[in-house]
């Protein structure tokens, strides 16, 4: 196959909107959009069911930002409900951290020229020191329930609607941390998600829940599935959804995976679960934002997104534990919604980019509206290949591979990619980064190493107590299958990563030989800092991947990329935000500082209004572009 032009960063990175957290309303579809040529401003849109893009009309017009910062990471920033002509919208708007609510009009028909808004935007939450996020509304009482955290912790709040600069009154203080408030139909009932340090969500969480009173205060709380930090066996919950005939359903691992399991009535003090549908694929993901979502009602029967060896599909899971396939292309699904026989995803599949999936369930017609305008031809497309090798204890380990456009060779250049979290997984939708380097005669391995989701508890358990060693190896494992097998050139090995896979990268090029340029964004350079100095969202998250602190002090230093400075041998390229709250500026200028002063190569560049993940779409690009450049230049290769 010939090569054609080489994709361009403005083009892979500068104009790709990234969808979120889509809604059915009635006949309509609402979403957000993260819109990266206007800094990453994001706001709300809407349009009538299966039509065009073109038909969108735009709920938040700039300079709204709806986007809150609750654990540094936010989510959920946006509610609505459904009152007859009316659809009330209520978010967290960046600009104040405030929550602001306005009504439109003309929803009875499927003409975006008659929604009029009713009100204008109305802040109806006072500024304040906390955080406000995850939320729903509560049209019997109209209010907004949602999260709040202050003080050192989370709790349920609520905000009375049409009225300005209100206090948030509690409802319930939690020891550490809340999430994921789901309202019964009737309005009687909250269920919500609670757990704490030095746990995660997804390593020990609890399944809560209470009555409510006409007054909406909580009553009779209870525990009703999940565990403790300190149980003997811990079990992590996701996502409790409601059903119409107030059964209660949450996925939940004691078995080993997120499995969907469900409660006749939670109000009877006897916890009958039942588990219709064990299968060993996960019907769940790790929880690091709020307003996530794999499961859903129909209205008659659930929907679930279920992820299979790093595959997404779309099932229907009947009340007999029958479960049927959903015939659809795409198998990169998140944050699914469903209404009246419908449902609403946002996916893609290797050669297709992040879209609206639109779904008539009871026919199995479909339609999907591409964010953006395909970039690529599809015979320019390197499409993800399974890679299945030898990881850390011999173990099977999981990546995705892009054969660099035109085939592998022995001569091919390959770039090593770590994902973040390192509780997350390199998924297979198609991405323009990536396609970036095959269309420039690269090979990408994008690793799912030991500690990702997607694959099971224990898979994900792998890199308890390992990380700066499981994830290394696995990641210089992945390296050397592809070179083993004729696809890629020994020294003409790159790695790159973000945050935890920006610390994957550093070990990696500390700890092995195996890579010749490293390229490292908003990177966890030192154990001890990130320990001592992070949010509080992650501020015990260490305890669980390398060890107690400060009891484990030797482990963390032994990790640590910064106190290995001089084991590094090889050219690195940092990026930086200075409003980064999670790895803060002065890690990267540690890392880079010990480098220089032994002379390897270093290039570091900083941006003063980017936090922990850049946004702006002109970051984005030259962020790819100086990394393209580094890695040419160090590795002696040629212009694509």
């Amino acid at each position: 196959m010939s090569c054609p032009q080489p994709l361009s960063a403005r083009t892979a990175l500068g104009r790709q909107p990234v969808l979120k957290t889509p809604k059915i309303l009635g006949n309509w579809v609402l979403w957000l959009e993260q819109r990266p040529q206007e800094k990453g401003r994001t706001t709300a849109l809407i349009r009538p069911w299966r039509q065009t893009k073109k038909a969108a009309k735009e709920l938040t017009a700039a300079p709204a930002n709806l986007r809150c910062r609750i654990h540094e990471y936010g989510g959920g920033a946006m509610a609505m409900a459904l009152m007859g002509d009316q659809m009330l919208l209520c978010w967290i708007d960046d600009s104040d951290g405030c929550l602001w609510q306005q009504t439109w009009r003309g929803l009875r028909g499927e003409d975006c020229a008659a929604l009029t808004a009713e009100t204008p935007p109305i802040r109806i939450s006072a500024p304040g020191a906390w955080s406000l996020g995850g939320g729903l509304i509560d049209q019997a009482r109209l209010r907004w329930l949602g999260v709040m955290e202050c003080n050192g912790r989370d709790h349920l709040v609520s905000v009375a609607l049409n009225q300005s600069d209100q206090q948030p009154q509690v409802l319930h203080a939690a020891d550490d941390f809340v999430g994921y408030p789901a309202l019964s139909a009737d309005g009687s009932q909250l269920a919500w998600v609670e757990w704490r340090q030095p746990a995660m969500p997804w390593d020990a969480s609890e399944l809560r829940c209470a009555c409510l009173t006409s007054e909406g205060q909580l009553t009779q709380m209870q525990t009703l599935a999940g565990s403790r930090p300190d149980a003997e066996q811990t079990i992590s919950v996701f996502q409790p959804l409601w059903q119409p005939d107030g059964s209660l359903v949450v996925a939940e691992d004691s078995n080993g995976w997120w499995n969907l399991m469900r409660l006749a009535d939670p109000t009877s003090g006897k916890q009958n679960w039942e588990r219709p549908w064990p299968m060993q694929a996960e019907t769940a993901m790790p929880q690091w934002v709020f307003g996530m979502s794999t499961c859903a009602w129909d209205g008659k029967q659930l929907v679930a997104a279920i992820c299979s060896e790093g595959r997404w599909k779309l099932k229907q899971l009947k009340n007999d534990g029958t479960i049927v396939s959903v015939d659809q292309p795409f198998d990169d699904l998140a944050d699914l919604h469903a209404d009246a026989g419908r449902a609403v995803v946002i996916a893609s599949n290797p050669c297709i980019g992040q879209g609206l999936l639109e779904l008539e369930l009871a026919t199995g017609d479909w339609q999907h509206t591409p964010a953006s305008e395909a970039a690529l031809p599809i015979n320019a497309i390197s499409s993800a290949e399974p890679l299945w090798f030898k990881g850390a204890g011999g173990l099977p380990t999981h990546a995705w591979y892009y054969p660099p456009l035109g085939g592998a060779s022995s001569d091919a250049p390959l770039l090593v990619k770590s994902h973040s979290g390192p509780t997350a997984m390199a998924r297979r939708g198609l991405s323009l980064g990536i396609q970036f380097w095959t269309t420039r005669g690269w090979g990408v391995v994008d690793v799912n190493y030991g500690g990702s989701s997607g694959f099971g508890r224990a898979y994900r358990e792998r890199l308890n107590g390992g990380w700066g060693v499981v994830d290394v190896q696995d990641c210089a494992a992945a390296a050397m299958a592809l070179v083993e097998a004729g696809q890629a050139h020994p020294q003409k090995i790159a790695i790159e990563g973000g945050s935890a896979g920006g610390f994957t990268t550093l070990a990696c090029l500390c700890f092995t030989d195996v890579f010749q340029v490293g390229a490292c964004r908003y990177a966890v350079s030192d154990l001890t800092s990130l320990a001592t100095e992070t949010h509080r969202f992650e501020a015990r998250y260490l305890d669980s991947l390398v060890g107690a602190w400060p009891e484990d002090r030797d482990r963390y230093e032994q990790r640590s990329p910064l106190q290995h400075a001089q084991s590094i041998c090889c050219p690195v390229i940092f990026f930086q935000g200075l409003q980064d709250k999670v790895v803060v500026p002065e890690q990267t200028e540690r890392m880079a500082a010990a480098l220089s002063s032994k002379g390897i190569p270093v290039e570091v560049q900083t941006f003063s209004e980017e936090g922990h993940g850049f946004r702006d779409s002109d970051v984005k690009v030259q962020v790819l572009e100086a990394t393209e450049r580094f890695f040419r230049h160090h590795l002696g290769l040629s212009s694509a």
